[in-house]
């Protein structure tokens, strides 16, 4: 009897716990790496996760590698099998922290914050400021981020018979609706 009663007040305190956090399964990650002159590197990914603890202003996200979809099937092969070894690596990880962050003074007027984490890919971790707009909408909270990583830092190799074809400088979009 002790051990239920135990098992339901973990239960319930995990459940309460989680109802502190707000999340999105449908959050669209945009990266590109096109050069100009050459053919368009682009994927999208629209089903990563972002959950957000809005009284610690703590985030996380994660996105499956071959959730990316690219217009030339061809460079998703690619992307998946000699890039980033989705089979080896198959997630991309971000966890972090919003400066400055307090969701009840959010309204619908984008307010810009630095969230400062560690992202991981392809077996590597790497810390990254990353900006983000975040807003208040009748959908719940809203956060748009845009910034760049290097493929370089994290052992991500570009071909030579590539090179001038795909950049280094990753750029990455982020869309997220909070629930």
């Amino acid at each position: 009897m002790k051990n239920s009663i135990v098992v339901a007040i973990l239960l319930v305190s995990s459940w309460a716990n989680a109802q502190d956090k707000i999340m999105s399964k449908s959050a669209v990650i945009v990266f590109e790496a096109s050069v100009p002159s050459f053919e368009e590197v682009k994927a999208t990914n629209k089903n990563a996760t972002v959950v957000l603890n809005p009284k610690t202003a703590e985030i996380a996200s994660l996105a499956l590698m071959k959730g990316f979809r690219f217009k030339v099937a061809l460079m998703e092969e690619h992307f998946n099998e000699n890039y980033v070894e989705s089979d080896r690596y198959p997630k991309a990880l971000f966890k972090g922290k919003i400066e400055n962050f307090d969701a009840n003074n959010l309204t619908t007027t984008p307010k810009d914050f630095i969230i400062n984490g560690k992202l991981e890919l392809h077996g590597k971790t790497v810390a990254v400021k990353v900006p983000a707009k975040i807003s208040q909408s009748s959908s719940g909270i809203n956060l748009v981020s845009n910034f760049t990583v290097n493929a370089s830092d994290f052992d991500i190799s570009i071909p030579s018979v590539v090179k001038n074809k795909v950049s280094n400088k990753i750029n990455i979009q982020l869309n997220a609706v909070l629930k």
